[in-house]
């Protein structure tokens, strides 16, 4: 057996904005992650993919047409690009990181996919290859996706990007410390990333600025954590899940759990994601992480993570 991963991803500053050219800023937690198990099969088997999580066993034929389906696209893209025959093996996945939730759940475990079947015919796509592939298959069910999710979790490293233009690693001056919340609440990203662009064309004029603000904000982001006090953050997350509940993707279940957050102790709050449900984050002094996990918890959070970003 071989085995493949790829981390969960938070986004810091910047969603939705990203979508239409402004910087965002996005990190890998790496402590929560998505696992693919390449087990070799007798000759004549064929592919398969056991997704255990969700109890299926799909198999997989390079020009199979059930296109609606993640897994088998991922599979059959890879196969494409590296122009080889489905392998006899089975590939085995689970995952650590909770669907629909804003972590990027689906492209680290397509990330993980896609290299599992680049390792069962031998062979192995280099990153920046894989970059785009899984952009691509991002693309192809989530309409119009920033490109965030794909590029941190494919580097497994913090990211300041732009949409369209080479990716800025982001070097982290101070570590700091989140407490992400879990609403449990499914948000699906490619219905809150059509809302808004529903918005913006209906009335341009009035969420331009919302965008270039929220730009900004990420512009000032990424000076602090390279070169100043991560606690100044704390205001600056504030801002911007304001300016995302005007781009009508926060959520009661999130309103919530920031509300608790803050009450507990936390120095900002924002929602994380696509929004509409999925997570939040809370920036929190070290020794209150677990105080504040804990707030979140008994306040009705599904999951509730703490990681260091550094």
């Amino acid at each position: 057996m071989t085995s493949y991963s790829a981390p969960a991803k938070v986004i810091l500053f910047g969603e939705h904005a990203a979508v239409y050219g402004k910087p965002a800023i996005a990190v890998p937690v790496s402590s929560l992650r998505a696992f693919a198990d390449v087990h070799p099969e007798k000759h004549g088997k064929g592919l398969y993919i056991e997704a255990l999580d969700l109890a299926q066993v799909l198999p997989v034929t390079v020009n199979s047409d059930l296109m609606d389906n993640a897994l088998i696209y991922t599979a059959q893209q890879v196969l494409k690009k590296l122009m080889a025959h489905p392998p006899d093996a089975t590939i085995k996945l689970t995952s650590q990181i909770p669907m629909a939730s804003g972590l990027g759940s689906g492209a680290a475990v397509s990330t993980a996919l896609a290299r599992a079947v680049a390792g069962a015919v031998g062979k192995k796509l280099d990153d920046e290859t894989l970059n785009q592939l899984i952009f691509n298959i991002e693309k192809f069910y989530h309409g119009t996706p920033s490109g965030i999710d794909n590029t941190v979790i494919v580097y497994e490293r913090p990211v300041y990007f732009i949409k369209g233009m080479p990716l800025q690693p982001l070097s982290i001056g101070t570590p700091f410390t989140l407490v992400i919340g879990d609403t449990g609440e499914a948000g699906i990203t490619r219905v809150a990333v059509g809302d808004v662009r529903a918005l913006y064309d209906a009335n341009p004029t009035k969420i331009t600025p919302i965008l270039d603000e929220i730009g900004i904000i990420s512009e000032q982001a990424k000076i602090i954590i390279e070169t100043g006090n991560p606690d100044d953050l704390a205001p600056l997350m504030t801002r911007n899940h304001e300016l995302l509940r005007d781009l009508t993707v926060s959520a009661l279940s999130l309103e919530k759990l920031i509300t608790v957050a803050m009450d507990a102790g936390a120095l900002g709050a924002k929602l994380s994601g696509g929004g509409r449900g999925g997570n939040m984050i809370a920036l929190v002094q070290p020794h209150q992480a677990q105080h504040i996990q804990d707030a979140l918890l008994r306040a009705g959070a599904k999951n509730a993570f703490i990681t260091t970003v550094k």
